[in-house]
């Protein structure tokens, strides 16, 4: 064999690892180009086959791993990593929506969620129509030949609501309808969506998956084959990829979520118990709590609760009052997201916000 040049020795060293290395954490592989063992391997090779790799952005085994313990902490059986929750509903849009169909998204729907359905009508032909909340099976009333898809919350963001989804589900899956549940708030653990009757489920693991305040990414989760080679498709024409260092970062949080979370919906309950009896506040806008709409659903549904809710004060404070309120909290931090260790406290703009929301008084999310 001649000898190689120093560059040529750099990159084709002769060294390969012994094997044999155990240890717990997933290991990171970074990757754009993907190795073939031979072209006949590379010609064969099937991106949509999550079974072998053929690409960076289709995934390592680092990704992998992670969507394949996401997909079972959810009961699901296919999962897609996004950069962001926001991306991870895009994904859901455009896989499922085109030009001239219809999606019927609830009021109360996270913001970024609210901004993406108008531009969609906006821009590509495609009706988003919102929903009360707490419409239930009165959902069917609305569904159109066109309608393809209906976004849910469990609850909804900012304002709390507890929506009935096995009625909504069951007056969809009537009519040939997909319904998609953002599941961030319970992250999974405290409501088991798939059995009570979604199809598609998303997730912001910015939250509790990662549970650090320091990673950006999304999930989108499904147990139907049809579903999720949609979803695969999305991902690939949208070329949603997710740096490995962020997915170690997850993996590396998920086998302490359980008691983190259930650590939170401790501690926010005895918060939230404190705000009740508080003459300032009016209302108690937190799941477990009689008060909050939807709470008996809540009760039926759910085993549990996360450490964010909203608190209503008194009509008779001003905004310039509950903004200082917010500014005098010497534990708190002001910011948006949630699901770390740093408890957060945002005042709401919510009469803005929702056409349909009749309550006065200054409105706070709080994250303990």
């Amino acid at each position: 064999m001649s000898k190689k040049s120093l560059q040529t020795s750099i990159i084709h060293n002769d060294y390969v690892a012994p094997q044999g290395f155990g240890a717990f954490p997933t290991p990171i592989y970074h990757a754009s180009t993907v190795l073939f063992e031979n072209v006949a391997a590379m010609r064969a090779r099937d991106w949509l086959d999550k079974s072998a790799y053929n690409y960076g952005l289709h995934g390592t085994p680092t990704t992998f791993t992670l969507e394949a313990r996401l997909a079972d902490i959810e009961g699901g059986t296919h999962c897609r990593l996004a950069p962001s929750g926001l991306a991870a509903i895009t994904m859901v849009d455009f896989a499922f929506l085109k030009s001239g169909d219809d999606v019927l998204v609830p009021d109360n729907v996270y913001g970024s969620n609210r901004v993406l359905s108008n531009w969609l009508s906006t821009n590509f032909g495609i009706t988003s129509r919102y929903y009360d909340p707490m419409i239930g099976a009165g959902i069917a009333d609305l569904i159109q030949p066109n309608t393809t898809l209906i976004w849910t919350e469990a609850p909804g963001s900012v304002s709390m609501e507890v929506p009935d989804i096995p009625a909504i589900c069951a007056a969809a899956h009537a009519r040939g309808v997909l319904v998609a549940l953002d599941n961030t708030w319970s992250a999974g653990l405290a409501f088991r969506a798939f059995d009570h009757g979604i199809d598609i489920v998303m997730h912001a693991l910015t939250k509790y998956q990662s549970g650090g305040s320091d990673v950006l990414m999304g999930a989108v989760i499904t147990r139907d084959p049809a579903v999720a080679k949609k979803i695969e498709i999305a991902f690939n024409n949208l070329g949603l990829g997710v740096g490995m260092d962020d997915v170690y970062l997850v993996l590396r949080s998920l086998p302490t979520m359980k008691l983190r979370f259930e650590a939170h919906d401790a501690a926010a309950r005895t918060v939230a118990a404190w705000f009740k009896n508080r003459p300032e506040i009016t209302r108690m806008l937190h799941p477990a709590f009689a008060d909050c709409p939807g709470h008996e659903t809540w009760k039926r549904d759910f085993t549990g609760a996360a450490g964010l809710f909203s608190v209503l004060f008194d009509r008779r404070y001003t905004e310039e009052q509950t903004d200082r309120f917010v500014d005098s909290l010497k534990l708190f931090k002001i910011g948006f997201s949630w699901g770390g260790a740093n408890s957060l406290a945002v005042p709401y703009r919510i009469q803005g916000m929702r056409k349909d929301w009749a309550e006065e008084g200054g409105l706070s999310l709080i994250h303990i």
